[in-house]
C-alpha cells in the first residue's frame, strides 16, 4: 500500500490504508482475524520477527487491517507513524506511560477528559509519578509550574465539557525550550479540523470511538507520533497489551471514506443551532469555540479550520426537577455517553465535581449537546419544546 501525502484532504479520505495499482483488489482492505500467522522456514520467522509492526508476526501486533488503518490515520495526521489501541483511555494511558516513572512529574489541563484525571489520580499516583492539573488559559505562563523532575505536558484543546481553547503554540514553545514531551487529545477536532503535529506537539491522541469510526458502533484509539517519540509509544502500547482488534480498524477505514462529507454537516448544523440557543431566553450562555462571543474565540481561529457538533449550553437558573424534565422528554436528543456518530445526544455535565483550578461559575445546569445528522429543523423543534418545559426560578 502507498499513499500520497501531497494528495487534497478528500482524496487522503478515500484512497490512504488502500491497496493502488493491482487489478481486482478490492475497494476496501479486507479484515484479516488472525491471531497466528505462520512461516515456512525460521529465516522467514526471524525477519518478521525483526519487523513486527511492518508486516503479519502476531495477532497482538498487527494484521494487515491494522496496518492498512494505521497507515492511512498517519498521512491525515501528517505524523511519522500512528499506532491502532482497544479504546481513546488505552492511548491516552499509554502515552502517559511512555514518558512517566517513578518520582517524574506531569502537568495536565484541568478541563480533561474524567478518566484521564482517574487514570492520574489513581494509576499514577500508585507510581509514585505527581499530576500537576493546570488552567486552561494558561499559556506561556506555564513556565511556572515546570519542575526539574516534569517530563510531560498534556493538553487538550477544546477541553470537556466547557471547550476551553488552550494556546497551544505558547506551552509547546516552553515544552520544547525545556526539552520536556508534549501529548494532546485532539479528538474534538479529528485530523481534519487541526494538525496537532504540525504545530509541534510530539503526539496526537484521538478517540477514534467518536467521529473516525462515527457510527457508534466500534471502541477504537489511534496515536500519532512524530519520528522521535514513536519507538516509546510503541513500547507503552505493546507492553501494555491494550491491541485494537482488526473488525475495529475495519470500522475505522469505514468512517475515514465519509469523515469530511459527515464533519460538514455537523459543523453547519450545530453552529446554527448554536446561535440560535443563544437568543433563546432559558439560555445563559452557549459554549461552542465558534461562536464570536465564546472566550478565546480567536486562539480557535488560530489553530483550528473548523467545528464539529459537539459544544454545551448553560441554562438559567432553573427548577432542578424542570431541566430533568427538559432532557427526558426530548425525542431525537438522546441520552448517552460517547458522541461522534450520525445519531445527536444530550448530556447533563458537571465540572463543579472534579476541577481544582478552573472552578465552574456557572450557576445553571449544563447541558452537552452532540447534534448529529437528522434534519436540522427535527432537532430545533425538539430542543425549543424541552426549552419550554423549563422552569426558571
Amino acid at each position: 500500500m502507498t499513499t500520497d501525502n501531497s494528495a487534497g484532504t478528500g482524496t487522503l479520505l478515500v484512497s490512504a490504508g488502500r491497496v493502488h495499482g493491482v487489478n481486482g483488489a478490492s475497494v476496501n482492505p479486507p479484515v484479516h482475524r488472525a491471531s497466528t500467522f505462520v512461516f515456512d522456514t525460521l529465516d522467514a520467522f526471524e525477519t518478521a520477527s525483526n519487523m513486527p509492526f511492518d508486516g503479519p508476526f502476531y495477532g497482538r501486533v498487527g494484521t494487515p487491517t491494522t496496518f492498512a488503518f494505521e497507515l492511512a490515520f498517519a498521512a491525515l495526521e501528517g505524523g511519522h507513524r500512528s499506532i491502532a489501541t482497544s479504546s481513546g483511555v488505552a492511548a491516552i494511558s499509554a502515552v502517559m506511560l511512555a514518558f512517566l516513572d517513578k518520582g517524574d512529574h506531569v502537568l495536565v489541563v484541568d478541563t480533561v477528559y474524567d478518566p484521564v484525571r482517574r487514570f492520574c489520580n489513581r494509576m499514577l499516583t500508585r507510581l509514585g509519578i505527581e499530576t500537576t492539573f493546570y488552567h486552561p488559559d494558561m499559556g506561556a505562563d506555564i513556565e511556572t509550574l515546570i519542575r526539574p523532575e516534569t517530563k510531560l505536558i498534556y493538553m487538550e484543546s477544546p477541553g470537556s465539557g466547557t471547550f476551553d481553547v488552550q494556546d497551544v503554540k505558547a506551552i509547546i514553545a516552553v515544552a520544547k525550550a525545556r526539552g520536556i514531551r508534549t501529548a494532546i487529545d485532539a479528538t474534538w477536532a479529528t485530523p481534519l479540523l487541526m494538525k496537532p503535529l504540525e504545530l509541534g506537539i510530539d503526539v496526537s491522541i484521538h478517540a477514534a470511538t467518536k467521529y473516525i469510526v462515527g457510527h457508534s458502533d466500534a471502541m477504537l484509539g489511534v496515536v500519532t507520533t512524530n519520528a522521535e517519540t514513536y519507538d516509546a509509544v510503541r513500547r507503552s502500547t505493546q507492553d501494555l497489551g491494550a491491541c485494537a482488534g482488526s473488525e475495529e480498524c475495519n470500522l475505522g477505514l469505514r468512517g475515514l471514506r465519509t469523515l469530511e462529507v459527515r464533519l460538514r454537516h455537523h459543523e453547519a448544523s450545530a453552529l446554527k443551532l448554536a446561535l440560535w440557543l443563544e437568543d433563546q431566553p432559558q439560555v445563559a450562555r452557549v459554549l461552542h469555540p465558534g461562536l464570536e462571543s465564546f472566550p478565546n474565540h480567536a486562539l480557535w481561529k488560530r489553530d483550528f479550520t473548523g467545528s464539529c457538533g459537539l459544544f454545551s449550553v448553560e441554562l438559567v437558573e432553573s427548577d432542578p426537577a424542570s431541566v430533568r424534565g427538559l432532557v427526558d422528554g426530548l425525542h431525537h436528543f438522546k441520552i448517552g455517553f460517547s458522541w461522534g456518530g450520525y445519531e445527536s445526544l444530550i448530556l447533563p455535565m458537571h465540572p463543579e465535581k472534579s476541577r481544582q483550578v478552573a472552578k465552574w461559575t456557572g450557576k445553571g445546569a449544563l447541558l452537552r449537546l452532540h447534534v448529529g445528522l437528522e434534519t436540522l429543523s427535527d432537532l430545533q423543534a425538539d430542543l425549543a419544546e424541552g426549552l419550554d418545559r423549563l422552569r426558571p426560578l
